[in-house]
């Protein structure tokens, strides 16, 4: 059954600090995740190569010389614990059984890593969602449907504890809505067709980790948000605009936990801070290691709230020191043990350090300010304070507005003068949202180009 947040897990901005969570969860080597230690989450993948047959061989020597060789450094470190995510590329969720044998190299190595060294590992499988390699997706059945679901069965089984993804439902419009800054469509697209693909997708990753006994983590509207993100820092939309996508998102990837999501969730979903505040459950992020695969202006502010402290997935080529991935690992690393320093030192040093993490980003642009603790529980609480998710998104949008505009004139947040209009249309064009969902849905239903999805697969008639 689903759940339906009415209240936060946490009510206050002093609560929502990095290391802790109300609701931790704990692995079966000993990771307490979200319960008072920030582990590092080493995000990897191949260099530039072709992913065939004929080189699948070569591709599993990167991956268990990626996985020994980080975990190496982690023992050297002291590190005490760490968390690998395999994000799967195209070829391997269409191949199943090549992630499953892949999840097995990276466990052997953790394995042995844990009763040579006594370091503690977990591994998170991110299965690619391939369901947008046929037009229109095909969202709920199909082969591409089929293999995904069987990536996530396979490698379950294999020992892969961890369960996300980075799932698409509604970038048919999306995509559009960016480009254009349609508000309403972004709405659409992230409240109607985003909630109703969650909806349909978690409940089958909730059933298979239930059935292997692991956690079903979370997703991350990283094809919606931080698409919006990486287009504002090209000067292609602007920032408020995508600051408010930001906010919306998060009633999308708060689906997951409303299907039996625990986290920790996923570290690209910038979004998270809000389902912390909502969940109580633990988050991963990424924030200035991420630059490796894009550019961000929430390079610190990221870390006030982790739980897990991400670098996004880097290539196993090589650099001076050595492999790019262990590397990355080292960098994490030391900035887990200044988290956990803080954090031994007791809450007022905790929030000292999350402190000038936020005060060094948050003004600089409206994107770092909404992620802000002050903001994010009041962001979150007109999240849960709406009966629907279609009315949470204008509500959320609309409140993310209010607060851009008065940091502007209130705290010197630096938002461009040619950006403010933006805040005006973008109110204007939610005030003028229709508060019954079927007629919202029908106003878009005939704005929205509907050959480019299938309306059956999102419950929608054309």
């Amino acid at each position: 059954m689903a759940i339906r947040y009415k209240t936060l897990a946490i009510e206050s901005a002093e609560r929502l600090l990095f290391g802790c969570a109300p609701y931790p969860i704990e692995t079966r080597q000993g990771l307490k995740i979200g319960g008072g230690t920030v582990y590092p989450e080493l995000n990897f993948t191949l260099p530039t190569m072709e992913l065939v047959p004929d080189t699948f061989a070569q591709v599993k020597q990167h991956y268990r010389q990626i996985a020994s060789d980080a975990l190496k450094r982690a023992t050297a470190l002291a590190a005490p614990g760490v968390v690998l995510e395999f994000e799967t590329l195209p070829p391997m969720t269409e191949n199943p059984e090549w992630a499953e044998e892949l999840s097995k190299i990276l466990l052997d190595e953790m394995n042995n890593a844990h009763a040579t060294a006594g370091l503690c590992s977990v591994l998170r499988i991110t299965p690619n969602d391939t369901r947008e390699m046929v037009r229109p997706p095909q969202m709920r059945s199909g082969k591409y449907w089929g293999t995904m679901l069987e990536t996530f069965d396979r490698c379950a089984a294999a020992g892969a504890e961890l369960l996300s993804i980075e799932s698409v439902g509604g970038k048919e419009v999306h995509d559009d809505a960016l480009t254009m800054c349609n508000i309403r469509h972004v709405l659409f697209a992230l409240t109607i067709m985003g909630v109703r693909d969650m909806t349909f997708l978690w409940n089958h990753i909730v059933d298979i980790a239930a059935r292997h006994k692991v956690h079903a983590a979370g997703d991350t509207a990283c094809g919606f948000a931080n698409t919006a993100m990486v287009l504002a820092e090209q000067n292609m939309i602007p920032r408020v605009f995508a600051a408010v996508v930001r906010a919306i998102s998060a009633v999308r990837s708060l689906v997951a936990y409303e299907c039996g999501a625990v986290g920790p969730g996923k570290d690209c979903g910038y979004e998270n801070p809000f389902l912390k505040a909502i969940t109580g459950r633990p988050m991963s992020m990424e924030g200035k290691s991420a630059a490796c695969a894009h550019f961000s202006p929430l390079g610190n502010i990221a870390a006030a709230t982790c739980d897990l402290w991400s670098n996004e997935s880097v290539q196993n080529v090589r650099l001076l020191a050595g492999m790019a991935p262990t590397c990355y690992l080292e960098s994490l690393e030391y900035d887990c043990r200044l988290f956990n320093s803080a954090l031994d030192d007791g809450a007022d040093a905790a929030r000292l350090l999350q402190k000038w993490l936020v005060h060094s980003d948050a003004l600089h642009d409206p994107q770092a300010y909404i992620l802000a603790p002050r903001q994010v529980i009041d962001l979150s609480s007109t999240i849960v304070e709406a009966p629907t998710h279609y009315l949470a998104g204008r509500a959320v949008a609309l409140r993310a507005i209010e607060i851009i505009r008065a940091a502007v004139t209130d705290e010197g947040l630096r938002v461009p003068a040619r950006e403010m209009g933006y805040l005006d249309m973008m109110q204007a064009d939610l005030e003028n949202l229709p508060d019954d969902e079927e007629m919202f849905i029908a106003q878009c239903m005939k704005e929205v180009d509907t050959t480019r999805f299938l309306a059956a697969d999102y419950g929608l008639l054309k």
